[in-house]
This record gives structure tokens, C-alpha cells and sequence, in this order.
């Protein structure tokens, strides 16, 4: 029982790491509890380990997302005060558990990889080994987990927004680089403490073995550092004057006719007043006008003022895609045509559709406003604009980093990401500021973010937040962007570094 209390410390000690609270430099230490227990000979069994496993897990993600329990109260769409508790709750469980199954693999698999007989006799080599295994099979799994519907609390964005040295490193390989970095450390003070514990021969120089964990995170800093103070070099020539509408419309009002007159005004004044400083780009967040498209252009203020004002907009609102709707970002051009389409891509489970529905269905009630269930975009979608090729992004999408990879592989010359936001707790937002700082370093790409309610923010290619707007209120802002062609090691070549992770871990297995 100790060690399962030791096990839920140490996630709930990782799960401090993310925004809002930035912990970050608990993520080098915080696995190593975890490491040490399932490697101890008293717990060699699988039931102990799934416990250790679980309740590291839960910790962790348990913590790290609760703000899912934000949505609740959900009166104001209609759903009775205590189903909407159960719903939150049966929410926060559902994802936490889903995060918790990753970590016990990794547990299962590293207790498979010490019942192997393998063939070096060395504690050195075999720790060597169980090292890379760990750290292969962590990148592989966050790999597999970022393939479905849930995924957000990847180990890498433990360092987002504050240790931006060692966020550069995902310029390498993505988020994978980052995460290997955390385990790796992890597991070499790990593997330095099991030796101590049983080694016959101890030396006082053996705590010299210290500095190898040390040494390897030092030099990882000195390369982020070295590619953070690498200047932007922006030229003028491929500078956007852009414009965010932040229009503070609660949930509670945006549905219903007293936050449709609010957000008709809120943005159609906003537009008419950046366009009249001389901005070129105006950018609403997700679903900032909860209509359909054809509507909007057929009879709205704001499209109005677009043919009066003649300036570039990106118009949150929803589409149709056959008998469904979309939620989809609108390129308008200066003479109020349909420039591109943008439907969000990563749709998120219980809120824009019903997974397993006939299952499901009849048990938990819809929290989309929606009659019908959202269509999901293609994943290869374009999204042109006059001011060049740009990669985008729905809320839940900034998660996922290969989605932007895509984009910025086929042209993306900047990010702009919209968001809502408003029904969750403070702590969403801060994370959700936070992935999209990793993506922009990722990129190698200048970023803008329109919310509803905040953070709506500018973030410059090496993740420094260039301005950040304040929560819960009405705000207009202008800033310059700058169009880009670099392509980092990344986004040329994607996750490769799982990959060769996992071929040296098994080729030293059979070496």
C-alpha cells in the first residue's frame, strides 16, 4: 500500500507540471518513484505493477485535466443540475483512465522487459538497456495515443510555456524529442538510485554516476538555448498587419437571442474599428457568430460591413457538409467572396459527437447546441487566404502536432488557431496557450490565436508569447505576423526519432 501511495504523490507531483501552474522542473524527477517500484524484486508481479501503474496514471492525468469538470453546470442548455455533475464527472474519469492506460503498458512492458534472460551480465548494460527500452516504448505509445480522439497531456507539454530552451528541441523531432528527454532523465536517476540500493561493491565515487543524468539534460539545454537565440531574421516584405476579435460571449448567452444581438454587435463593431487602423487580416474565434455561413452572408451586419470595409476576415461560424454541420473557419475576401474553408478536424468526444453512439447514446445526453451531430474536415484540408497558404486550427485540434505538420508541409506560411473555450475552468485556456506555443516552435511558424473568452495571444516562432490577451473580457488587438518558408528537421521528417528509438531498443535486445 506505501508503494501505491508513493506512486499517486509522484503523478500527482507530474501532474503540477503543465499550465496554469508551471512546475515544469518536476517533470525531470517525478517518474522516478514510478521507475524504481516496478523494478523492485518484492514487486515483480503484474497486479502490483498495474496498481502502481494506475495510480501514478491517475495522479497525473487526473490532476492535469480536471478542468474537464468545467463543463459542469450545464443548466443553460437544458440538462438537470445533477445529470450535468454525473456527466462531468463520468468526463474527468473517462479521460483520466484513458491517460492511466498508457502508463500502465509502459509499466507492463518494462516488467516483460525484465523477465527477459538476456545475455550481458554488467548492471551497466543491462540498466542501459531497460533505459532505452523505457524511453522507446514511452515515445511509441504517446505516438499511438496521439492517433485517436483523446489526446492532451503528452509528457512534452509539462515544459510549455516556461522552459522554452528545452522546447526548441522539438524543432528536431516534434514532441517526441522532449518526451524522451524527460523519461531518459528519469530513468538514468532512476537506474543510479536501483544500483545504489543493491550494488555489493559501493563507492562513495559511484555518486559521480549523478552527474550523468545531469550532464545529458545540460547539454539537451545548451542545444535548445543555442537554437532559441537563433535570430528570426523576418523580413518586412512578409509582413501581416492582423487584427484579433476576443468577443466575451459566455455559453450561458451565446445560444440564445440575447448573445446572438451581443456577438452580432460585438464582432461587426470590432471588425469596423481595426479595419479603420489600417489592419489587413481580422481574425474571430470559433464560432464567434453560432450561425450557418449562408445565413451570415444572406443577412448579417458583419458581412455588410466586410463589403463597406473591404479587409480580409476569418469568420468563425458553422457550415454544412451534407445533412451535417461543421464547425469551420470562413476566408472572406476584401470583396466579400468565399476565399477558403476550414472544418475542424479534431472533434471532441461527448461535446461535437457521440463515439459509440449506439451505445452511448441513450445515456448520456448531447453537450453540443447542435441538433445533429458536427462532421468531421478532411485531414488533408488547404486553406488559402490572400495573404498566402496558412495552416489552422479548431480548438481541440492544437493538440495534435501532425496536423499542423501537414499543413506547413504543403505551404503553411503562419498558424492561426481559434478557440472557445468559455465553459471550462481558468486552467484550460492556460493549457490550451500552451500547446499552441508548441506547435508555433515546431513549425517554425509566427501564430495567432482568436478566443472567445481567452487566451487569445501572439506567439513568435521561438514560443515567446508577444502578447497575451486578459480573461473574461472584450477585447481588440493588432499586431504584425510574418509569413514563413523555413522548414525545421521536423516538419521535413516528422516523428523520426521514435522510430529509431525503437529499432536500437530492439536490435540491443537481440545484440
Amino acid at each position: 500500500m506505501n508503494g501505491i501511495v508513493v506512486a499517486l504523490l509522484a503523478g500527482i507531483l507530474m501532474g503540477i507540471t503543465p499550465a496554469p501552474l508551471n512546475a515544469w522542473y518536476f517533470a525531470w524527477v517525478a517518474l522516478v518513484p514510478l521507475w524504481i517500484l516496478i523494478l523492485l524484486p518484492e514487486r515483480r508481479n503484474l497486479k502490483s505493477i498495474i496498481l502502481l501503474a494506475l495510480a501514478w496514471g491517475c495522479g497525473y492525468h487526473g490532476l492535469a485535466l480536471f478542468w474537464i469538470t468545467g463543463i459542469h453546470p450545464m443548466t443553460w442548455m437544458g440538462v438537470p443540475w445533477l445529470a450535468s455533475l454525473l456527466i462531468a464527472i463520468f468526463c474527468w474519469l473517462f479521460i483520466t483512465f484513458w491517460g492511466a492506460a498508457l502508463v500502465v503498458i509502459w509499466c507492463g512492458g518494462m516488467f516483460g522487459f525484465t523477465t527477459l534472460k538476456l545475455k550481458q551480465k554488467s548492471d551497466f548494460a543491462r540498466a542501459s538497456l531497460r533505459l532505452l527500452f523505457g524511453v522507446a516504448l514511452w515515445c511509441v505509445l504517446e505516438v499511438i495515443w496521439s492517433q485517436g480522439s483523446l489526446w492532451w497531456s503528452s509528457l512534452s507539454y509539462t515544459q510549455s510555456p516556461s522552459n522554452l530552451a528545452i522546447l526548441q528541441l522539438s524543432q528536431l523531432s516534434g514532441s517526441s524529442t522532449i518526451v524522451a528527454a524527460i523519461v531518459a532523465v528519469n530513468g538514468a536517476i532512476a537506474e543510479i538510485l536501483l544500483y545504489l540500493k543493491y550494488s555489493q561493491r559501493f563507492h562513495w565515487k559511484t555518486l559521480y554516476w549523478f552527474f550523468l543524468p545531469l550532464a545529458f539534460y545540460s547539454i539537451l539545454y545548451l542545444i535548445g538555448f543555442n537554437l532559441y537565440n537563433r535570430p528570426l531574421n523576418d523580413v518586412a516584405q512578409n509582413a501581416i498587419k492582423v487584427g484579433i476579435i476576443q468577443g466575451n460571449i459566455p455559453n450561458e448567452l451565446k445560444l440564445y437571442p440575447p448573445g446572438w444581438l451581443k456577438a452580432i454587435e460585438g464582432y461587426t463593431s470590432g471588425y469596423q474599428r481595426l479595419g479603420e487602423t489600417g489592419v489587413e487580416l481580422i481574425i474571430t474565434p470559433e464560432t464567434a457568430l453560432p450561425f450557418l455561413w449562408t445565413d451570415i452572408v444572406a443577412n448579417s451586419s458583419l458581412y455588410s460591413a466586410i463589403l463597406k470595409t473591404k479587409k480580409v476576415a476569418l469568420i468563425g461560424a458553422f457550415g454544412k457538409q451534407g445533412e451535417s454541420f461543421t464547425n469551420s473557419i470562413f476566408a472572406v475576401s476584401s470583396d466579400g467572396s468565399t476565399f477558403s474553408r476550414y472544418n475542424k478536424v479534431k472533434l471532441v468526444p461527448l461535446g461535437e459527437y457521440i463515439p459509440f453512439k449506439e451505445f452511448l447514446g441513450q445515456f448520456i445526453n448531447r453537450l453540443s447546441p447542435l441538433d445533429i451531430q458536427l462532421a468531421a474536415g478532411n485531414s488533408h484540408q488547404i486553406f488559402d487566404t490572400p495573404f498566402g497558404r496558412v495552416s489552422v486550427g479548431i480548438c481541440y485540434d492544437s493538440a495534435f502536432a501532425e496536423h499542423f505538420r501537414r499543413q506547413t508541409v504543403a505551404g503553411g506560411e503562419f498558424i492561426i488557431t481559434a478557440a472557445n473555450n468559455a465553459h471550462y475552468s481558468q486552467a484550460m485556456p492556460a493549457q490550451h496557450h500552451a500547446q499552441d506555443i508548441m506547435r508555433a516552435i515546431e513549425s517554425d511558424r509566427w501564430l495567432a490565436r482568436a478566443t472567445n473568452t481567452g487566451y487569445s495571444a501572439i506567439i513568435n516562432p521561438k514560443g515567446e508569447t508577444v502578447w497575451i490577451s486578459e480573461m473574461n473580457t472584450y477585447q481588440l488587438h493588432q499586431d504584425v505576423l510574418y509569413r514563413r518558408q523555413t522548414k525545421t528537421l521536423y516538419i521535413q521528417w516528422g516523428d523520426w526519432l521514435t522510430l529509431v528509438l525503437l529499432v536500437l531498443a530492439t536490435a540491443a535486445c537481440f545484440w
